[in-house]
């Protein structure tokens, strides 16, 4: 039930309205004056309130105002003589709810109560919708700060390294694993630094056609790119990417990068090839038995010769043996090298280099070899620049295996009316240098392809050890690098060295060539 009060001097007009309110359902107040009235309505808050306009004291206007600003809803009816239409007008400017004139009719008193009952019916709905909706905000609100700070959480909780960047490459997402891992503060790099300090020009510009291309696991994502950071302080760390590109509305508003620390996986990598290695060296007696026992024949027959041609006075046996000593010397010499560099780890050595002149230098030493065996041995350089930053030693040992190995294959082949070729190429891939070994030999079927860099495997019998491809795959993991093959049975094969321009300069080896030579005998 709606309370209501009625102020009005006339005792007449107070009772009429009292009594037809009541009747209605309503429960009335009264009062004679404006002040008498006010006070009322402080304690009871009526929701409706009448009141006549002119009254001795306050008047209705300056009730009607004072009652707005105790209530601003509460609904103000006021009640004019007749032609007093100029006081109605200024109550109604004050926000006077409604008025009626007197004589007070039911049918106007009716319609009066029906228009402020609805407006008021409509604000109490608003209240209750306007709660509502803030109740819902807030929920909402609280729901978004969770999920907020849960991927917050969930990103700096991350055990790698995780970047992100808006569209022009400024960082603004770094968490604490990159911080760990960079040496970068986030305070530092959000909002203020480019991708390309943080990580290098060129390795952003490779992750950027990763993610935008198809290369790496589909167009807008890229996974598993091995790659080396630097960090802050200068350190070179192995690292495996993965990262997307970020979209609103179609639009490309970013990336996204994951980085892994691939440090301890590698370190443990290299273990476990120290340790294969160590066992493999503990094995290669018996394994090399024969190729020893070989070589052993050959010294003893080219001795054999020697001083058969001292005792006989014969020159040509002298000659002849000589030449089989020193063919078993060089065999000796190469088994050796290679035994010493796979069973120890190597750090590169890198200077800047040529390494067309590598190539050019591994045909020279090889060349009377092919001419003996009817083959051509060549090189093609297709570099479009001459010097590199690489282990030319290392390079030179990887060169010598896999072209001795070419060689080989083509002396292997039974077709005798075959033109035999050997070709080392040097040539440029994306920033990498790359060396392929190109013969046209006896070739290799898929079961020899599937053992090439088993331990101790050989296709040459008794001639061969199985550790020349074994130690260049070694050299070229330590260099960084890539290596792999293509072959055909009796159509040759080709071997494929691919190198980053640069590596880790060890600092304790001698600046000189003889030094280094001096350093990777020693190994």
């Amino acid at each position: 039930m709606s309370k209501v009060l009625v102020i009005d001097d006339e005792v007449s007009i107070r009772t009429l309205l009292s009594v037809s309110l009541k009747h209605k359902g309503y429960e009335v107040a009264t009062a004679e004056d404006g002040q008498k009235g006010l006070d009322i309505f402080q304690t009871q808050r009526p929701q409706i309130v009448f009141t006549d306009i002119k009254m001795p004291g306050l008047n209705g206007i300056e009730v009607l105002k004072r009652v707005k600003r105790i209530d601003p809803d509460a609904r103000v009816i006021v009640i004019t003589g007749h032609g007093d239409m100029e006081s109605a007008v200024e109550a109604l400017k004050l926000e006077a709810s409604d008025f009626i004139n007197k004589p007070i009719t039911d049918e106007a008193l009716t319609l009066a109560l029906k228009r402020s009952e609805e407006v008021l019916w409509l604000k109490q709905k608003l209240r209750q919708y306007t709660g509502n909706l803030e109740s819902m905000c807030e929920e909402a609100t609280q729901e978004l700060k969770k999920a907020h700070d849960f991927q917050k959480n969930l990103i700096e909780s991350a055990i790698d390294g995780i970047f992100a960047t808006d569209r022009e490459g400024t960082v603004v997402v770094f968490n604490k694993a990159a911080e760990s891992l960079l040496g970068y503060r986030a305070e530092e790099v959000i909002g203020k630094m480019h991708m390309d300090l943080i990580l290098s020009p060129e390795l952003s510009s490779s992750i950027k056609e990763g993610i935008f291309s198809e290369a790496y696991g589909g167009e807008d994502r890229m996974v598993n790119y091995e790659e080396f950071v630097t960090s802050k302080d200068g350190e070179r760390i192995p690292v495996r990417l993965s990262g997307a590109g970020l979209y609103q509305n179609g639009a490309q508003t970013g990336l996204v990068c994951s980085v892994q620390d691939l440090r301890e996986i590698k370190r443990l990598q290299r273990e476990l090839i120290e340790n294969e290695r160590v066992a493999a060296t503990g094995q290669a007696v018996a394994g090399m038995a024969h190729y020893i026992k070989n070589i052993l024949n050959g010294l003893q027959g080219g001795m054999y010769i020697v001083n058969t041609g001292f005792e006989k006075d014969k020159p040509d046996r002298l000659q002849k043996g000589w030449e089989m000593v020193q063919k078993n010397i060089g065999k000796i010499s190469d088994l050796v090298m290679n035994m010493l560099v796979y069973s120890k780890e190597r750090e590169p050595d890198c200077e800047y280099c040529r390494p067309g002149e590598i190539a050019q230098e591994v045909c020279e030493l090889l060349k009377e070899r092919a001419k003996e065996n009817h083959i051509s041995l060549t090189m093609d350089s297709r570099l479009s620049r001459e010097e590199w930053f690489l282990d030319q030693r290392a390079i030179h040992r990887c060169l010598l295996n896999l072209v001795g190995n070419a060689l080989d294959a083509c002396t292997l082949d039974p077709d005798k009316d075959k033109s035999r070729a050997v070709v080392i190429r040097t040539s440029e891939e994306n920033g990498h240098v790359r060396f392929d070994v190109v013969d046209n030999g006896v070739g290799m079927d898929p079961q020899v392809q599937a053992k090439v860099f088993d331990r101790f495997f050989s296709t040459k019998g008794g001639r061969g050890t199985g550790l020349g491809l074994l130690v260049t795959r070694k050299i070229v993991d330590e260099l960084g690098g890539q290596i792999f093959f293509e072959s055909a049975a009796g159509r040759g094969t080709t071997f494929t060295i691919v190198l980053p321009n640069g590596c880790s300069v060890n600092t304790d080896r001698a600046d000189t060539r003889e030094g280094r030579e001096e350093a990777y005998v020693s190994e």
